[in-house]
C-alpha cells in the first residue's frame, strides 16, 4: 500500500494576524509530521496550480476574475473571508494540490492520500467565496476525476463541523455525485437540513446529518455504521473524497462538539474500509476545518497513520473533554428511516 500527502509551501502568503484560518495551522502540522518522521516516510506529491479549465468546471469565469483582482490588492469576499497578494497563488496550489493527488490515486501510483492544503474550499460556491473558502477544493477535484480520469460515480464525506453548502450545492442535481454531510445545526452556514435531498435527477444523492451540539465520538460512529455505510454500499462509487475538518473536536474554539481524536481515527478507519471494500482503496482526503492546531497537528498524523496500515501508531495525547455528551439514538432512527438503512 502507498500512502501520499501534498502541503502547497505557498499557503504561508495567505495568512492573516488574529483571524482563526492563518498560516499557522499548517505550519504546525508540518512541524507534527516531521518530528514523528511521517514527512519522509510518505511520499510527497508536488502541488501544481489548477487549471483555469478545471476551476471553470466549478465556479463562474466572473467569480474567478473577481478572486483573482480582490488578490491583487488585498481585501474580503466576505466579513468572514480575507485576500492577500499571495492568496491567488495559494488557493490555486490548494485546489490544484488536491487535483495532483486524485491523479496519482486513480492513474495507480498511490492507493490513497490526504491533501494538507489551505485555503479551504467547502463553502466557496460558484459566484462567491464565504466562510474562509476561495475556491471549492473538493468539488474541483471531483469533477476532474471524471472528465479527466473517467471516473463515474464520486462518493465525498464532509465531516467537517460546519455544512458544506457549496459541494452540495454543485452537486444538488447530479446523481453521479453523491454528497454525505455530518454537521452541527443549527450552525453556520445555516444549510443542511435533512430535508435537503437533492433535486432532479439528484434526488436522493444529497445526505445531510445534522447534529445538535454535544455529540461526540458515540452518535458520530452509530452515523458512520448506520447512513453513512449502507448509503455507500448502494452508491458504489468509484473513488471517495472526504473533507476532513477536524473542528468538531471537544476542544476547537469554533464549535461546540464533543469528538474527540480516537474519534477522527475511527472515522477514518471506516471510509478507509470502505473504500477498500468498493472502490479498490481509492480515497482521497483534504483539508478543511480544525482551528485548535495541536489537536489539528495530532489529528492529521493519525489520520495519515490510518490511511498507511500503521493504525497502531495513531494515538489521542489529548483524551475527552469535560462536557457529557449528547445521546443522539432517536434523530439517528428518524434518519434511518428516511433513507431506509439499518
Amino acid at each position: 500500500m502507498a500512502t501520499g500527502y501534498c502541503l502547497n509551501e505557498n499557503h504561508a502568503h495567505h495568512t492573516l494576524n488574529g483571524h482563526p484560518e492563518h498560516a499557522g495551522r499548517l505550519e504546525r502540522v508540518w512541524e507534527h509530521l516531521q518530528s514523528t518522521g511521517l514527512a519522509t516516510a510518505l511520499r510527497r506529491v508536488p502541488t501544481e496550480a489548477a487549471s483555469r479549465i478545471a476551476l471553470e468546471r466549478v465556479h463562474r469565469p466572473e467569480y474567478i476574475d473577481h478572486v483573482r483582482a480582490m488578490c491583487r490588492r488585498g481585501g474580503y469576499l466576505d466579513p468572514d473571508t480575507y485576500v492577500r497578494p499571495g492568496s491567488w497563488e495559494a488557493a490555486l496550489h490548494a485546489a490544484g494540490g488536491l487535483i495532483a493527488l486524485v491523479r496519482e490515486v486513480l492513474t495507480g501510483s498511490l492507493t490513497n492520500g490526504f491533501a494538507l492544503v489551505r485555503p479551504p474550499g467547502h463553502h466557496a460556491e460558484a459566484d462567491r467565496g464565504m466562510g474562509f473558502c476561495l475556491f471549492n477544493n473538493v468539488a474541483i477535484a471531483a469533477r476532474a476525476a471524471q472528465a479527466e480520469w473517467g471516473v463515474d460515480r464520486v462518493l465525498i464525506v464532509d465531516w467537517d463541523v460546519h455544512h458544506g453548502n457549496a459541494t452540495q450545492h454543485t452537486f444538488y442535481d447530479d446523481p453521479s455525485v453523491l454528497f454525505f454531510s455530518i454537521h452541527q445545526y443549527p450552525f453556520y452556514p445555516g444549510t443542511g437540513a435533512a430535508t435537503e435531498r437533492g433535486e432532479g435527477p439528484g434526488e436522493g444523492t444529497t445526505v445531510n446529518v445534522p447534529l445538535p451540539g454535544g455529540v461526540g465520538d458515540a452518535g458520530y460512529l452509530a452515523v458512520f455504521d448506520r447512513l453513512l455505510a449502507p448509503i455507500a454500499q448502494r452508491f458504489r462509487p468509484d473513488l471517495i473524497l472526504v473533507s476532513a475538518g477536524f473542528d468538531a473536536h471537544w476542544r476547537d474554539p469554533l464549535a461546540a462538539m464533543e469528538v474527540t481524536l480516537d474519534g477522527f481515527i475511527q472515522m477514518t478507519r471506516r471510509v478507509k474500509e470502505m473504500a477498500d471494500t468498493l472502490c479498490q482503496g481509492r480515497l482521497v482526503l483534504t483539508l478543511e476545518g480544525g482551528y485548535d492546531v495541536e489537536v489539528l497537528a495530532h489529528a492529521v498524523a493519525n489520520t495519515l497513520y490510518v490511511l498507511a496500515g500503521q493504525d497502531e501508531r495513531a494515538q489521542d495525547p489529548i483524551g475527552t473533554g469535560p462536557m457529557a455528551t449528547r445521546n443522539v439514538d432517536h434523530l439517528i432512527d428518524e434518519l434511518c428511516a428516511l433513507w431506509h438503512t439499518g
